[in-house]
């Protein structure tokens, strides 16, 4: 299995490089080349840091329009962490109003409740959506560590499970070969490694 971590200069690659070789994946890039991303089998798009940030980073390097190309025409698998699973939404309002990769129907704000601590750092229970493939053979309410200051939400059916933390926030979500999860999975020990390992085998 050929699997590509994307860079675009704003990711915590070098644990997610770790989690892959320890489930045994044969090829691991991190590249921003468009021919190595076209021949990848799974794409990761890692992320940490500002949503606007990452999405001028992302358009100079002109992977906007390449990323739209192989995941929604030729629907490659990607597993979007953290930062990344939130620029495949439509929009966040991180710094500014700033427009996502429009995967995924959804937006990104802040907690709206004031009296939580910001930002959200640490292990957190998941509430599974019992349709879950990322989540198959993990139990309900498993931990995940998270970091973040922003939450995403939908007003669709994305398959998401929830966390709560002041009020619910998607932690996760799948829609077709489209994945994504707010925790850092490769920092989650037993259950993060069961997860990526789901992606890697069931999409």
């Amino acid at each position: 299995m050929n699997v590509v971590i994307i860079d675009y200069g704003m990711g915590n690659l070098r644990s997610i490089i770790g989690a892959l070789k320890y489930l045994g994946v044969e090829k691991i890039s991190v590249s921003n080349n468009t021919k190595k991303l076209r021949e990848a089998d799974k794409l990761i798009l890692p992320g940490v840091g500002s949503f606007s940030m990452a999405m001028r980073n992302i358009k100079t390097l002109k992977l906007d329009q390449y990323l739209k190309y192989e995941v929604l025409e030729k629907k490659k698998p990607v597993l979007g962490i953290c930062l990344g699973m939130q620029l495949m939404g439509k929009s966040s309002t991180e710094d500014e109003l700033s427009f996502g990769l429009g995967f995924i129907n959804s937006k990104v704000e802040m907690f709206p409740d004031m009296s939580i601590k910001v930002p959200h750092v640490g292990f957190n229970q998941v509430r599974v959506n019992k349709e879950s493939i990322l989540f198959d053979g993990i139990e309900d309410l498993s931990d995940f560590y998270f970091v973040h200051s922003y939450q995403m939400t939908s007003e669709n059916d994305i398959n998401q499970s929830l966390c709560e933390y002041g009020d619910n926030f998607i932690a996760s979500y799948e829609v077709d070969n489209i994945t994504g999860v707010q925790f850092h999975p490769e920092l989650s020990q037993t259950n993060g490694l069961k997860l990526i390992k789901n992606f890697l085998d069931k999409f």
